[in-house]
């Protein structure tokens, strides 16, 4: 058994000559440079209107159009100034779904979906303003990653944003964490068996059945470990046991862990009244909370 892990002009026309009128002569073209009646073509900036032979034509003046005059007179059009947005600084300044009451988060990332290595850091908010306080850590996820259906036995860590159950437990001594705290002892069980009432919760007494956990036989994976609260309520057949609990050196049955040193600094360092959050998932999943 694996420990913990439930995962884009115009032209003219002539008329016919009246009866017994001789039609008029047509004059030969004048040579360049000549009007019809052989003087001089003056230049059209010399003189205005051009004479010629026939009737005087008035050249039509060309209307301007001058532009209207600025808002400002005087004054050179000023540039647009906005107000730069400012760029999170880090992934927890990324998250948009946490509680507004939510002071403390941890972020678990891979790489990818399938990869069962991860990081983990811890963030604490001040103000508005997220800043990092532990890690990166490094840390195991499932055998077969992420999952965001994750389902009982499949070997997914389940992917989204949960809280931190009320109470720690760990078959070590308290080692001085925040909130409540069970030393594990023969008979202490974690129910993983989807047919009965307590399903996905700590049970004291007989086996449970199916796949549940005996909690004081791991170690050291459950030497400490904290309770994720995935599918709580629980839903028959949508995974249970999902803890941060101490490394073995392999990937885990969906649960994350961590070296024992670095389990035991956040585990101290969580605190119930800041409301915790944990997100895990895929780096390219973050968005989504």
């Amino acid at each position: 058994m694996l420990a913990g892990c439930g995962t884009e002009g115009y032209a003219g026309v002539t008329a016919a000559p009246a009866s017994g009128v001789a039609p008029p002569t047509t004059p030969a073209p004048a040579a360049p440079g000549t009007a019809a009646s052989g003087e001089p073509v003056k230049s059209a900036a010399a003189a205005r209107p051009v004479t010629t032979s026939g009737p005087a034509v008035q050249e039509k003046a060309v209307p301007t159009t001058t532009a209207p005059p600025a808002a400002n007179p005087g004054r050179s059009a000023q540039p647009v100034r906005t107000t730069p947005v400012p760029l999170p600084t880090n992934d927890a300044a990324r998250l948009r779904t946490l509680p507004a009451s939510t002071k403390q988060v941890i972020i678990v990332q891979s790489g990818s979906q399938t990869s069962t290595s991860a990081t983990l850091q811890a963030y604490a908010r001040d103000g508005g303003s997220w800043t990092p306080v532990l890690g990166p850590m490094a840390a195991r996820v499932g055998a077969k990653g992420f999952s965001d259906s994750k389902h009982e036995g499949d070997m997914t860590t389940p992917a989204g944003m949960f809280a931190i159950d009320a109470t720690m437990y760990g078959i070590s001594a308290d080692p001085g964490v925040r909130y409540a705290y069970h030393r594990v002892v023969t008979d202490d069980w974690w129910n993983e068996n989807s047919d009965t009432p307590g399903y996905n919760t700590f049970v004291h007494g007989p086996n449970p059945g199916g796949p549940s956990e005996a909690l004081w036989t791991f170690v050291p994976q459950y030497n400490y470990f904290a309770v994720i609260r995935y599918n709580m309520p629980a839903t028959p057949g949508r995974g249970s046991g999902i803890f941060l609990h101490v490394a073995s050196g392999n990937s885990t049955a969906g649960c994350v862990s961590l070296a024992q040193g670095d389990l035991l600094s956040v585990l101290r360092w969580l605190d119930p009244a800041a409301n915790p959050q944990i997100v895990m998932a895929p780096t390219a999943w973050l968005g989504r909370y």
